[in-house]
């Protein structure tokens, strides 16, 4: 009789834990939490860094653009799911996102390499002022969710 009832409480424990796994995926951000960058530069700031730093700062630019474009019809900032934006937050969702992230990730990766061997190559004040276009943008892309 006690076998009985413990082989039916871990059944049970079993089950539940089934059926909470199953209901327990939690809906991923749409927008990385790395979009977001540490600090805007005025042109000033930027003439005083060594190239190598343009040269980083050039990079993390793109990789937020990259990463925060695809979804402005969404949201500009970190936090938002699919479950946020009513969409369902089922298996198949879920794999269209993630494979949309795969090729983000990839993209970057390539993208990295070739700044890496062929930025370095750049003229200063260009690296500089595409530096400052770029955060100008991301600030009108999160000037953008005020308007809608």
């Amino acid at each position: 009789m006690k076998t009985k009832s413990i082989l039916l409480s871990f059944s049970f424990l079993l089950m539940a834990g089934i059926c909470f796994a199953q209901k327990n995926k939690n809906a991923r951000s749409i927008i990385s939490d790395k979009v977001a960058i540490k600090k805007y530069h005025s042109k000033e700031e930027l003439d005083r860094k060594q190239k190598g730093e343009l040269l980083v700062l050039y990079v993390e630019r793109i990789e937020s653009l990259v990463k925060l474009m695809p979804y402005i019809a969404f949201a500009t900032k970190p936090g938002v799911t699919l479950t946020t934006l009513g969409i369902p937050n089922d298996n198949e969702n879920r794999k269209v996102l993630d494979a949309q992230f795969e090729a983000t990730d990839e993209f970057l990766e390539q993208n990295e390499q070739f700044q890496k061997r062929i930025l370095p190559y750049s003229d200063t004040d260009d690296l500089i002022a595409a530096i400052l276009f770029y955060e100008d943008t991301l600030k009108a892309l999160h000037e953008y969710s005020e308007f809608h």
